[in-house]
């Protein structure tokens, strides 16, 4: 990374990182290093990432979330993957799972038909339970921008043997719903919960080639619809989609999460599963809104606006500071002490915001990255340095499950 002008302040609550415990050689050879990663060992700190095409064909303004998670990481042991489906990559998931496997992958992913505006997130959500389930470690989405210390938590948590922690994500039930967010999930190797999750989503998918009408399946029975922090209605042709099919379409794009929810809210005596128990327990949740979406409440998922402000050049020595600039050096100290991570939305979301942060990054290459802007003062910060503080956990309260009775019975 460029070295940082004299006016990137270092906001309270943050303290820098050893250079010694940071990976600083040049980008090329990250990218190297990320191409050609060390080989599976008995640890599980295993950072996972999916990209179908492969690494190098990745945005640029995502390369950059990963060559951030390496460099804050790899010190500690952690060995950063992009795995993909390209033909004769050493990174294809086939060298690291069996993909005729019908426990692993429904017949879809293993014929290569799944379908819908979108597949590519939907094969992406099928080989996360069985890498964790198989290796251990934390799967995360290539847009997610890592700004805690996630190697401090884990040995506070699923890396330690006194810990009673086996769960790392973030939460969107408010400790009353148990719901976790499928962008950011992290466990040792065959964690019980991702286990039961990993079951019912391959028999989900059975006989399907999208996940289209997956909210009604009788195996989600019980588990409510998604609500979105945003208007959902819009023209789609001459149709006009309403809030109520909008909340259909969003359970089905995120099936993953429902899976998540179900299980969460389940006793199965049979099964020897009390899925709220399990959670109170072993379950690591932080607050998402606040924890990974920030910068989106901040500008009221406006992403125009968000961009906007993260263009901004700062202010140099002895200029004043304009209304739009303290917003952004607001915003950006705001995340910098209380975010663990930063989720850039994409996909379904453009269906209601046309742009987001995230988008607008994509189709405006290296904005994200101009040296002096409040953009740049941010990755600068997710590099060099950390939070004093861990995020604490949701506190889990109870409240009645959602299914009582084997798991893939049908109620």
């Amino acid at each position: 990374m460029s070295s940082p002008p004299p006016n990137y302040p270092i906001p309270t609550g943050l303290h820098p990182i050893p250079p010694s415990n940071l990976d600083l050689r040049p980008d090329s050879a990250i990218d190297q290093t990320l191409l050609h990663p060390l080989p599976i060992s008995s640890s599980s700190k295993n950072i996972w990432f999916f990209w179908h095409a492969g690494y190098p064909s990745l945005h640029p303004y995502t390369r950059r979330n990963i060559r951030a998670w390496h460099r804050r990481l790899a010190p500690h042991g952690w060995v950063i993957r992009v795995l993909d489906l390209a033909p004769n990559s050493p990174l294809n998931i086939s060298n690291y799972l069996d993909v005729s496997d019908p426990q692993l992958f429904p017949a879809a992913f293993r014929d290569g038909t799944i379908g819908g505006a979108y597949a590519l997130q939907h094969a992406s959500d099928l080989v996360r339970w069985p890498l964790l389930l198989r290796y251990g470690g934390v799967y995360a989405d290539v847009g997610l921008l890592q700004i805690g210390d996630l190697d401090r938590l884990w040995s506070a948590t699923v890396g330690s043997a006194g810990s009673r922690f086996e769960v790392l994500a973030y939460d969107d039930g408010g400790g009353v719903g148990r719901g976790l967010c499928n962008y950011f999930l992290g466990s040792g190797k065959g964690n019980e919960l991702f286990a039961r999750c990993q079951r019912l989503l391959v028999e989900l998918w059975e006989g399907r080639t999208s996940t289209e009408g997956m909210h009604a399946s009788p195996l989600l029975k019980g588990v409510p619809l998604l609500e979105g922090t945003f208007s959902f209605e819009e023209e789609e042709g001459k149709a006009v989609i309403g809030h109520e099919e909008a909340r259909r379409m969003l359970s089905d794009y995120i099936v993953q999460g429902q899976v998540m929810t179900l299980v969460m809210n389940l006793v199965d005596v049979e099964g020897g599963w009390d899925g709220p128990g399990y959670v109170k327990e072993h379950v690591y949740g932080i607050e998402f809104m606040v924890g990974a979406q920030l910068i989106n409440e901040l500008t009221a998922w406006d992403g125009g606006l968000a961009f906007r402000l993260m263009s901004l050049e700062m202010p140099r020595e002895g200029e004043g500071e304009s209304e739009e600039q303290k917003r952004a050096r607001e915003i950006v100290e705001t995340i910098l002490r209380k975010s663990f991570g930063f989720k850039l939305a994409h996909g379904m979301i453009l269906k209601a915001y046309k742009h987001t942060l995230g988008s607008l990054w994509r189709e405006n290459e290296g904005s994200d990255d101009v040296v002096g802007t409040y953009a740049h003062w941010l990755r600068y910060a997710m590099v060099y340095w950390t939070q004093d503080e861990i995020p604490s956990p949701v506190e889990y309260k109870g409240n009645e499950p959602y299914k009582i009775g084997p798991m893939l019975r049908e109620e």
